[in-house]
């Protein structure tokens, strides 16, 4: 788990954040050191040129003698204001000032200049985090009338310390940062690694045969959540198309065992028997309605097939749902006479919505034909089509209609409600209906008529709103 752990891509994209806000923040805090430490001496450097200018003055109205007693006074107090004079003659011979010899660094320097000195008790405290070590110094030297010099200086050992406080924050800083980052990668990858484990232990008890387990979820709908619920609802379609496989071999075997056998009884005795002309033209064609109920049946299957396959995107247009039943009624009208039986339209003639029209019309017709099926004579058929609140195309019959715990083994391949199975038919013409509905991004719904069963396909307004547009755009180009 550990070594798993460490070569996670969650904890290497942990570092790897980590890394470039240790960077960053690394590049903000040395210009912030350095902006703070050029700030620090420039204003070491604004205080010494202030010094000189009164000490000029000075010079000038009382002479050498004014500018050694003011010197003097202001040594006395070097040792708070960290202030460094020094005052010689053309000799170098020392006229006043707390600093004993001209540095060696001084003699040919014009402008301002950094220097040490030893450290003293008179310089320094032991409080000072540099106490004991030489005292940096920066300072500036000029020539006086008669060839005397003067040397002003600041001691900045004060803000050698802020500085050296600064830095270790910094690196103390940085130091944390990075520990942290490899903390939280440790922690983050673990938690995620633990997720992941859960979804891999699921997905290898499925492998091993337990298609029954889904993956848990913690219930507060992160994307692992949203990312289990989706692998879950792959898991439930797997699975009942699995049991629906299964299904339909069973059912197969059962609803083409009889007509084989029929096929097979027949054809022996034809063979047994000296039969004529006519009754062999008979037992011909007996055969070959039978061998159209088998290729009917194997038709059907294929295109329940294909179109849970999807694979006919390719030929959709806008279609006019009102003007699309009102051709089914046209065509199974005569059907429904014939059996005494009202076929008629109502609805709205602006619902739209975008599909292959051959299998909608074909989705309609199976649930036409079925309600004519089941229809008493003298009943009455609506197909019904509506917009709100959402296109819709509904079949309305009155006949016996289905109980509602039956209804979605109904909509099962190869199932009939009837116990005896020898009505007609093959079980598959809801199968296909729904089958049509799923391929259009629609809900296939049965629901009581009272009497009888109305069964509704309801296509969403997204695909509605899909054909307002395709229809704006046909409209712009022509």
């Amino acid at each position: 788990m550990r070594t798993r752990l460490l070569k996670s891509s969650t904890f290497r994209l942990t570092l790897a954040f980590s890394g470039v806000f240790t960077i960053s923040a690394l590049t903000l805090m040395a210009f912030l050191y350095m902006a703070g430490t050029r700030a620090l001496e420039r204003q070491v450097w604004e205080t010494i040129d202030a010094e000189i200018k009164g000490l000029r003055e000075q010079y000038s109205q009382s002479g050498l003698p004014g500018l050694i007693r003011t010197i003097d006074e202001r040594s006395e107090a070097a040792r708070e204001r960290r202030s460094v004079y020094l005052l010689v003659d053309r000799t170098g011979r020392k006229l006043a000032g707390n600093l004993e010899l001209w540095p060696v660094r001084a003699e040919n320097e014009t402008d301002g200049f950094r220097f040490t000195l030893p450290d003293s008790p008179e310089m320094s405290s032991p409080q000072s985090p540099v106490f004991g070590a030489d005292r940096p110094v920066l300072a500036r030297a000029f020539l006086l009338q008669g060839n005397a010099r003067l040397l002003v200086g600041r001691d900045i050992q004060d803000q050698i310390a802020s500085q050296l406080v600064l830095r270790n924050a910094i690196l103390l800083g940085i130091l944390i940062m990075i520990v942290l980052g490899v903390v939280a990668g440790y922690v983050v990858s673990r938690w995620m690694l633990s997720r992941l484990e859960r979804v891999n232990r699921t997905t290898r008890q499925i492998m091993a045969g337990d298609l029954g387990r889904r993956i848990d979820t913690n219930g507060v709908g992160d994307e692992f959540d949203e990312l289990a619920g989706n692998v879950n609802d792959m898991l439930e379609r797997i699975e009942s198309l699995l049991t629906g496989m299964r299904q339909v071999t069973d059912n197969i075997a059962h609803d083409l065992r009889t007509p084989l056998h029929r096929l097979r009884s027949r054809i022996e005795v034809a063979l047994m028997q000296n039969t004529n002309v006519m009754e062999s033209r008979q037992l011909l064609d007996e055969t070959i309605r039978e061998v159209d109920g088998l290729i009917e049946t194997f038709n059907a299957l294929l295109r329940i097939a294909r179109l849970e396959a999807g694979d006919r995107h390719s030929d959709w247009e806008p279609l006019d749902l009102g003007e699309l039943a009102r051709d089914v009624v046209e065509l199974y009208e005569p059907l429904a006479e014939d059996r005494s039986i009202t076929l008629r339209y109502q609805g709205n003639a602006q619902a739209r919505t975008n599909g292959n029209r051959q299998l909608l019309a074909q989705a309609v017709a199976n649930l036409t034909d079925n309600a004519i099926k089941y229809t008493q004579e003298r009943g009455e058929i609506i197909i019904s089509v509506d917009i709100r609140p959402e296109p819709t195309i509904t079949v309305l019959d009155n006949g016996p209609g289905i109980p509602r715990e039956l209804r979605d083994k109904a909509l099962e391949r190869f199932v009939r409600l009837a116990p005896e199975r020898s009505g007609p038919g093959n079980g598959l013409g809801l199968s296909l209906v729904q089958a049509v509905a799923r391929l259009h991004d629609a809900r296939l719904e049965l629901h009581d008529n009272n009497p009888g069963l109305a069964v509704t396909i309801r296509f969403s307004n997204d695909r509605h709103q899909t054909t307002s547009s395709i229809n704006k755009a046909a409209a712009r180009a022509a």
